[in-house]
């Protein structure tokens, strides 16, 4: 068994997390490479607190007590517009200060997010593509985590 701890950004505090743990029970998006067989378990999910991070210094601190082996940052960190300024910030931060690995992303990227920022052009000029690989990747699953999609998360 796995346990993760997901960090969201603050601007969707309220996020009731549907689609990040959708796709942990899915295995898709950041989640894609753990087996269906093996467990993961959620140790704790926290908003960071607001710009630049309130909540940076004691939220990840707790889900390492707890037993996270990796904190993900939540898609929303590049949902946004614009994304997250701080999300290598943040990673860097609970890497060498907390100790606890991260990586950037949960669920895949709805479809009508990537054709917004595609369009913005808010992606490519803040060289976020280096985040978005791992959740980016299947049109299938972007179309799944469209809400504006009739077919909003059925399988």
């Amino acid at each position: 068994m796995v346990k993760v701890g997901i960090m969201i950004c603050d601007r969707n505090r309220t996020c009731t997390g549907n689609k990040c743990f959708k796709s942990v029970i899915e295995r898709n998006g950041a989640f894609a490479g753990y087996p269906k067989g093996e467990p993961i378990e959620v140790v704790g999910w926290m908003a960071c607190g607001g710009c630049p991070g309130e909540r940076l210094e004691a939220a990840p601190a707790d889900m390492k007590k707890y037993g996270a082996e990796v904190i993900y940052l939540a898609s929303c960190y590049l949902a946004g517009y614009p994304i997250c300024p701080y999300i290598e910030d943040h990673k860097k931060y609970i890497e060498n200060v907390v100790g606890v690995p991260v990586k950037v992303g949960t669920h895949p990227m709805p479809a009508n997010y990537i054709k917004a920022h595609v369009k913005a052009g808010d992606w490519k000029r803040d060289s976020a593509e280096k985040w978005l690989k791992g959740i980016t990747g299947s049109q299938k699953d972007a179309e799944k985590y469209d809400s504006t999609n009739p077919n909003f998360l059925k399988k």
